[in-house]
């Protein structure tokens, strides 16, 4: 019985944005001899209108030539790139054509940029990211556009200096720290696993009865990451903070703080009525420049972490 090889998809809006997330998928792609899928998305307006003047088909191959050149133009000459490079063109909104292509082709990871044509960064990230963000079940990495990535993943790994994976106990903490972790030791960085505390309201007879509370919290907070820790393996560098304040500012202070250059992240959501991707992410995602990659609360049942075992494999040898 054979295996099929990991598969990589990665959606592009032919903006300068979109040339970062496009090395990154180039760069994985080649090490880990996955199939990457460039995908372009036409507006369907404009095919509608394509499609009344008889250029449906015109429009198509052109897009699909606009694709192959930018893919030329953005990936270093001569750099391995990935044995397998296919480009694909479709019609619609891009977030779901995107999720239905990651479906299709069965992608172990999505890698797409934090915004869009727009080149605007106001309060939120693309809008298109964040639909795909909400409503995936692959792992996806979010690509800063501030960032020139390197033409090989060994390239990248070598300016990863910290691995920050920040975790809210929840059920889904477990796998997010062991993907993180597998990323640190495969990486042979330090991984740093963060845990803050929201600052909360004590009434004053209940603190004259309690004075400890708050040293209490944090001590219950620390046991739990200590915890956690345990699960990781052997050979992963790994230390534990405790932190006070807004999780995502104090998140994206520590990433800076500590140059750390890929933060981990859950997408589940925190409520019943609360984000689909959680708002703590759906923060830290709208005001970092650094490389985030977000794990589903499906990615475990899936199986989709296959590329993600295999850089285990590597690193042991």
């Amino acid at each position: 019985m054979t295996t099929r090889p990991p598969s990589v998809l990665c959606p592009v809006g032919f903006s300068e944005a979109s040339r970062s997330a496009l090395r990154y998928a180039a760069a994985i792609a080649d090490h880990f001899g996955a199939r990457l899928t460039v995908l372009a998305v036409n507006d369907p307006l404009l095919a509608e209108v394509a499609a009344t003047t008889g250029r449906l088909q015109s429009l198509a191959s052109e897009t699909s030539r606009n694709l192959e050149r930018f893919c030329r133009e953005t990936l270093t000459p001569g750099s391995a790139g990935p044995k397998t490079m296919e480009f694909r063109v479709a019609v619609g909104k891009p977030a779901p054509e995107i999720l239905r292509e990651a479906k299709t082709l069965q992608s172990d990871l999505i890698v797409i940029s934090s915004r869009g044509r727009s080149g605007i960064r106001k309060m939120f990230f693309g809008s298109t990211t964040e639909r795909v963000l909400r409503e995936t079940s692959v792992p996806v990495l979010v690509a800063p556009d501030n960032q020139r990535p390197g033409p090989s993943l060994s390239e990248i790994a070598s300016h990863l200096k910290r691995v920050i994976a920040p975790v809210d106990f929840t059920s889904a903490s477990p796998f997010q720290l062991t993907v993180a972790g597998g990323i640190a030791e495969a990486l042979s960085v330090p991984l740093i696993i963060a845990h803050v505390l929201e600052p909360v309201f004590v009434p004053y007879s209940v603190r004259v009865v309690m004075p400890g509370a708050d040293p209490a919290r944090r001590a219950h907070a620390e046991e739990r990451l200590a915890a956690l820790a345990t699960s990781l393996g052997p050979h992963v560098r790994a230390e534990s903070m405790v932190l006070t304040g807004e999780p995502s500012e104090e998140i994206v202070k520590l990433a800076a703080a500590r140059e750390a250059n890929l933060i981990v992240m859950g997408l589940h959501s925190s409520g019943l009525l609360g984000r689909r991707m959680g708002s703590v992410t759906y923060r830290v995602l709208c005001q970092t420049h650094t490389l985030v990659l977000a794990i589903p609360p499906k990615a475990l049942s899936s199986g989709t972490n296959k590329m993600h075992a295999k850089s285990v494999k590597v690193a042991a040898g």
